[in-house]
């Protein structure tokens, strides 16, 4: 069976991802450099394609670039355990969770401070205030 080959622009529309997203993706490895055309232009196959869909649905689901690299090395591996990549899975949903913690936290704290703030004429306010006081020390900071 021939494997199409098409421009970035073609490649961008059939994958969704973005055309410099896609110079991004080869740059950094996580997309094989395509071959040239005779005038130098970029030229992808179906199976660069479906790479990028992978990648860009990784990237929907929070994964960073290093962790990509790990789940495309065991997507192309017929051999692999799944096991390894439930462990890569696993540990993405332990990073989302402790972002969500952090982002409720943050969330939480600007609630209050708004709460507080009265929101009218006065120049005084909360919000500005703790703005200005610095990051409070946690027990992760003065470790």
């Amino acid at each position: 069976m021939y494997a199409a080959e098409m421009n970035i622009g073609e490649a961008s529309e059939r994958s969704g991802v973005p055309a410099k997203m896609i110079r991004y993706y080869e740059e950094t490895g996580l997309l094989r450099a395509p071959s040239r055309s005779a005038s130098g232009y970029r030229k992808y196959s179906d199976n660069d394609v479906h790479t990028l869909r992978f990648v860009r649905r990784a990237r929907e689901l929070g994964f960073p670039t290093a962790r990509i690299r790990q789940l495309l090395r065991l997507w192309s591996d017929r051999a692999r355990s799944s096991h390894e990549v439930k462990n890569i899975a696993l540990a993405q949903v332990a990073a989302l969770e402790a972002d969500i913690a952090k982002l409720t936290q943050m969330r939480d704290l600007l609630r209050d401070l708004a709460r507080k703030c009265h929101g009218d004429d006065r120049p005084d306010c909360p919000i500005l205030d703790d703005l200005e006081a610095g990051p409070v020390a946690t027990a992760e900071t003065r470790n």
